[in-house]
């Protein structure tokens, strides 16, 4: 590889230290975010992340480290880190590097971008709020997406985040009849940072099964690779991204799956670099390094980028820094809770912890704002008086709290919805709901109009119209075992 002048850049390894690699060149020092190549194909790689003195630099390794040793020569590419962008690139699986991992042939007729970019300026940048539409009841009736926004999923391990983004996936490209979503002709880019692998090979066959690959592109940064690699995953993806925006004037999907993950790297790499750790062992400059990634994700004059984000949570906790960090760039949170998920209710997200800066009358409409609080009442209602129902029984309430009761425990079944990518868990048949349809049953249900149904008629249910006839097949409920173990 060449330098920006044309004449091969030699350097020599001074120290390995795990993943940080020091490097003495003489003739000229590479900039910032070089690549550096060693090894002999040039399987070693090293990216610049600091400069010691005038002929030293620090570079963090993006690959395994195994046989570098003092003295060993490096050779400078010349440039950052690159990413094929193009047309040719859809339907395909990448690594950091841009290398295809779904053993296929490379793609043709690519270009290749650095993958560090910088926001679009504010004036190109769109101020018109639109909602995005999931098909996914909860999600649309109280915490609505914004198009072009940044959505997070908030939860624990295991309470059902990738499921959730998996699921969105199949919705947007609407394989069944459902709501219109302008991200029908856009596109799907999958960014697995720090996941497990299998993950990526179960959701690259999914989707190949469910006819979704021709407008989708997967890039990956599992669990087993090195941190600098993890690192930079994200930005990869985000070029990617920026391609369709920018160039083909396309909605783009982003997932990312998970965000936490950007920030454990991060973390890693700076300790590996030698850096002071901040609160909890945190990274000095993680509201720094989320920023760079989470602002180039907007809502431009050309197009759009979506992102919804899964947030593992450390332990349950959502005062941690990376949480709270996450937070502050997100126009929707959507919070998984294990408690619902114990209790069969899926998908397991908490109604009165989720939010939007969407659901303002001014947006979603009076109709919409007025239904959307008069839910959150009911069920904040509900959990208030769960701990007198433990104590004392659900007969010891007034008529008019058992009313509540009925209301906010019939809403959270019809919340409930079967997913397509869990029919073969389930055995049940998945479901896209449209947001008037969504809209049309809890006006039903606030209105009393099922309180003589089992709420059971309203449990993995699609439309409301379906309780009607599942309480034909259903046999009665013994009295009061509707609220047996409420």
């Amino acid at each position: 590889m060449t330098g920006k002048t044309g004449i091969l850049n030699h350097g020599v390894i001074v120290s390995v230290r795990g993943s940080v690699v020091d490097m003495r060149f003489d003739a000229r020092l590479p900039p910032i975010y070089s690549l550096l190549h060693a090894g002999t194909n040039n399987q070693i790689v090293i990216e610049v992340l600091s400069q010691l003195d005038a002929q030293r630099v620090r570079g963090i390794a993006l690959t395994p480290t195994q046989g570098l040793a003092r003295g060993t020569e490096v050779r400078d590419s010349g440039g950052p880190l690159k990413v094929p962008v193009g047309k040719s690139i859809l339907s395909r699986m990448f690594d950091v590097f841009g290398n295809v991992i779904d053993r296929q042939p490379p793609p043709a007729a690519v270009e290749w971008r650095s993958v560090h970019n910088t926001p679009p300026p504010l004036a190109r940048r769109s101020t018109k709020s639109e909602i995005f539409e999931t098909g996914i009841k909860v999600i649309d009736v109280l915490a609505p997406l914004e198009r072009g926004g940044k959505a997070g999923l908030f939860g624990g391990a295991g309470v059902g985040k990738t499921v959730l983004l998996t699921e969105m996936i199949h919705n947007m490209i609407g394989h069944q009849e459902g709501p219109s979503t302008s991200l029908r002709t856009g596109v799907s880019i999958f960014c697995g940072i720090g996941e497990r692998c299998r993950e990526g090979e179960e959701l690259y066959r999914d989707m190949k099964e469910a006819g979704v690959l021709p407008n989708m592109v997967m890039v990956f940064g599992q669990m087993n690779e090195p941190p600098g690699s993890r690192f930079r995953v994200g930005h990869a993806a985000l070029t990617m991204a920026e391609y369709f925006r920018d160039d083909e004037h396309r909605d783009v999907l982003l997932l990312v799956d998970n965000i936490f993950r950007f920030i454990q790297a991060g973390m890693e790499v700076s300790g590996l670099m030698g850096q002071m750790p901040s609160r909890l062992g945190y990274q000095p400059t993680m509201g720094t390094e989320l920023s760079q990634l989470e602002e180039r994700i907007a809502n431009t004059d050309t197009g759009a980028i979506t992102s919804i984000q899964a947030v593992y949570v450390p332990a349950d906790d959502f005062t941690d820094p990376a949480a709270v960090h996450v937070f502050s760039h997100l126009s929707a949170s959507i919070v998984l809770s294990r408690k619902r998920a114990s209790e069969g209710l899926f998908p397991a997200i908490d109604p009165l912890q989720s939010s939007s800066k969407m659901a303002t009358p001014g947006i979603v409409g009076e109709r919409h704002y007025t239904l959307a609080q008069e839910i959150r009442r009911t069920l904040a209602q509900y959990s208030d008086l769960k701990d007198i129902i433990a104590m004392l029984g659900l007969e010891q309430l007034s008529p008019e709290d058992r009313n509540v009761v009925g209301r906010a425990r019939r809403l959270e079944r019809f919340l409930t919805q079967p997913f397509f990518t869990t029919e073969q868990f389930t055995g049940f048949k998945g479901k896209l709901v449209s947001l008037e349809d969504s809209l049309d049953g809890c006006e039903r249900i606030l209105r009393d109009e099922f309180k003589d149904y089992p709420e059971s008629a309203l449990y993995m249910i699609g439309k409301i119209d379906e309780a009607i006839a599942k309480k034909k097949t259903e046999p009665e409920p013994k009295a009061g075992a509707d609220h047996a173990n409420a």
